[in-house]
């Protein structure tokens, strides 16, 4: 039975989950919601060195604008493991980087389309790399709603997920939005963050986050902020950690590109701290090679590793 005798929609669904996506939704493209507020973080300097964000304006306020012709999206959500131990490093950073695993399924579902549709058809994949605000597209698409620690939190496995989508020159009918707001009266996260940086409910201060200092930033952490950062070397999850809806709801990791690697796996914040401070270049590009740690380079890892021995130091000195 081909697509034209049975929902499409249904079809695109179930081969998106075949192919290892944990969440699928249908959004139509077009003005994007939450612009305005975007444009206001930026304005307030949020962002920080991330000068890129403010890149692409027309393409962030209206998505129909990202790829010519496209009105459609099929936004999907992949697991990475929030059952696993804390760490050093940040879960969703532990193994392969997600953009190449995402994207590749993408362009799989995209070819798929166009057989079962038997012509081309115009699209592109999207993960993180482009001026889409991925949260609203997931909202829309039926995903799930903004929690109060700015992640996209989804009722059946809570926040533990990256978010992609693929754009198409191809009307489908779309999800019902994602309309509640089950964070209710519950404010963990805001309490929890060991930097602040959750200013309000649903804004995060990037400048403070330590996500963005362990990673984004290019210079010096601010000495104020370096006894937050504690023993993390790149990215924090602990916004996510304390979430309810994470706590009763969160999946164990199914995803065999995102287990940890061996530079990784099993070792103390201490002991991976003093690897990464004896690497050289041409062991560190060999080790971490489609690892999401390659984006704070070398010099940014060993900044970090400095940060935290001296977290450590001073911690011991104290007791």
């Amino acid at each position: 039975m081909t697509a034209a005798a049975q929902q499409l929609e249904a079809l695109i669904k179930a081969q998106a989950y075949g192919l290892g996506f944990d969440l699928v939704g249908i959004a139509t493209l077009g003005p994007v919601e939450t612009a305005a507020a975007f444009d206001d973080w930026l304005a307030a300097g949020h962002d920080g060195d991330m000068a890129y964000l403010a890149r692409g304006v027309a393409k962030r306020r209206d998505t129909r604008l990202a790829v010519e012709g496209a009105t459609s999206a099929i936004v999907v959500g992949m697991e990475y493991g929030g059952r696993e131990p804390s760490g050093p490093v940040a879960r969703y950073a532990r193994g392969d980087d997600y953009h190449d695993v995402m994207v590749d399924r993408l362009r799989e579902l995209h070819g798929w389309v166009e057989r079962e549709l038997g012509r081309p058809v115009a699209g592109k994949a999207y993960v993180d790399t482009g001026p889409i605000l991925e949260r609203d597209l997931a909202r829309r698409a039926g995903l799930g709603w903004f929690g109060k620690n700015t992640m996209l939190i989804n009722p059946r496995i809570g926040s533990f997920f990256f978010l992609g989508e693929l754009l198409l020159d191809l009307k489908l009918v779309p999800d019902e939005p994602f309309a509640a707001d089950h964070c209710g009266t519950c404010t963990r996260c805001l309490d929890a963050c060991p930097t602040r940086a959750l200013t309000e409910p649903r804004v995060m201060d990037a400048t403070k986050c330590i996500s963005y200092l362990t990673i984004e930033l290019k210079g010096e952490i601010d000495e104020a902020l370096r006894a937050g950062v504690g023993e993390r070397l790149y990215g924090c999850d602990v916004c996510q950690e304390v979430c309810p809806w994470n706590e009763k709801f969160a999946l164990p990791l199914r995803e065999e590109a995102f287990r940890p690697r061996p530079a990784i796996a099993g070792k103390d914040a201490r002991a991976l701290a003093q690897d990464l401070l004896a690497l050289s270049d041409d062991e560190y590009r060999v080790m971490f090679k489609g690892s999401p740690l390659k984006r704070a380079k070398l010099s940014g890892l060993k900044r970090n590793a400095a940060v935290l021995l001296g977290n450590v130091a001073r911690r011991s000195a104290d007791n």
